[in-house]
């Protein structure tokens, strides 16, 4: 190989991935809404469209890391819904917020831990199981309340879910999410647990004979998605000032969507959470835009189904193109 070859710069494989076609994508859609839909750009409307985000960023994290080790969990509007419930039952029998918080967020663990447990100790697919609790836990919702809703919280808690943070545009409601993503990413890209989620994803009985604790991992994730689903179930009481069952429905899809549209494999085992940032945020621009172009939400559901298969579909045709490009035009020549 020549000195030229050895030091060309491999432009398309450094740029070549789908994480940086969806921030491209992402990046012409931005200036598509700045200069071409009234108010976009307004300081009220950005901090609107980060706030009506919240839930779902918060929910995306431990969907990743299921898709990722061949899971899913399709409870999670179900969860979100039935913890705040709990959380506005709490709150009206004069439970103050520094007992009702953890209580909620054990009542989302103890959500996923019924998922985990059929998945994990009874070799139950996840897909049936949580497809059985998502009707579950919004029915449990409905018992406790009924179709009543309760919108009497403290001031303290209303002001987290309207307030925004100092002078900045950005909301109170996108703070736990800012601070839980960094911890999922670290978690997966550079902690064991993180290797141990994509050996099992790439290779469930390979990652079972390596010594992995696959149930243990499995079951824990789970945990996990329950915990976050309660944290987002208070987001969304507080930004909405509202707790009933019905509370987030249809969530679940979203969520999928943004996973699979940052690149996830939908078969597990490949994905990281760069691309699902980017996904995010172009899920919640095009969310917005057709908001402001009163655009209804049924129309909407139907742009994001859309959306759905055409990120799978996309994802992996642009893999291959590029790995094709990469091959044709930047592997070594014989003799070089």
């Amino acid at each position: 190989m020549n000195a030229k070859s050895k030091h060309q710069p491999d432009f398309v494989a450094r740029i070549g991935n789908w994480d940086n076609f969806l921030a491209a994508l992402t990046i012409l859609v931005i200036l598509y809404a700045v200069f071409g839909v009234p108010n976009f750009a307004s300081t009220f409307n950005i901090s609107q469209a980060v706030a009506g985000i919240s839930e779902r960023a918060l929910i995306v994290l431990p969907m990743v890391l299921l898709i990722i080790a061949r899971e899913i969990d399709l409870s999670v509007g179900s969860t979100l819904a039935l913890t705040s419930v709990i959380f506005g039952l709490l709150t009206q029998a004069g439970v103050p917020l520094y007992a009702a918080i953890p209580l909620t967020l054990l009542a989302g663990a103890a959500c996923g831990a019924f998922n985990g447990v059929l998945v994990t100790k009874l070799g139950l697919p996840s897909l049936v199981v949580t497809l059985g609790t998502m009707a579950l836990f919004r029915g449990i919702g409905y018992i406790l309340l009924g179709s009543d809703s309760i919108n009497d919280f403290p001031d303290s808690f209303l002001d987290f879910g309207i307030n925004t943070v100092g002078d900045s545009p950005v909301p109170w409601t996108i703070v736990p999410f800012l601070v839980l993503a960094p911890i999922f990413a670290i978690a997966l890209q550079k902690m064991p647990v993180g290797r141990r989620i994509y050996a099992i994803g790439g290779s469930p009985e390979a990652a079972r004979y390596s010594g992995i604790g696959l149930a243990r991992t499995v079951l824990g994730l789970f945990i996990t998605s329950g915990v976050v689903c309660a944290a987002a179930g208070m987001v969304y009481t507080a930004r909405l000032a509202n707790a009933r069952a019905n509370n987030a429905l249809g969530i679940e899809l979203d969520v999928i969507t943004i996973a699979l549209l940052g690149g996830i494999s939908v078969f597990g085992g490949k994905g990281k959470l760069t691309g699902v940032l980017w996904a995010l945020l172009l899920f919640a621009i095009i969310r917005n835009v057709l908001g402001l172009l009163q655009i209804g939400g049924d129309a909407q559901g139907t742009v994001i189904g859309l959306l759905l298969i055409v990120s799978l579909l996309a994802s992996n045709a642009a893999e291959r193109i590029f790995a094709g490009v990469r091959a044709r035009f930047f592997q070594p020549k014989a003799g070089e």
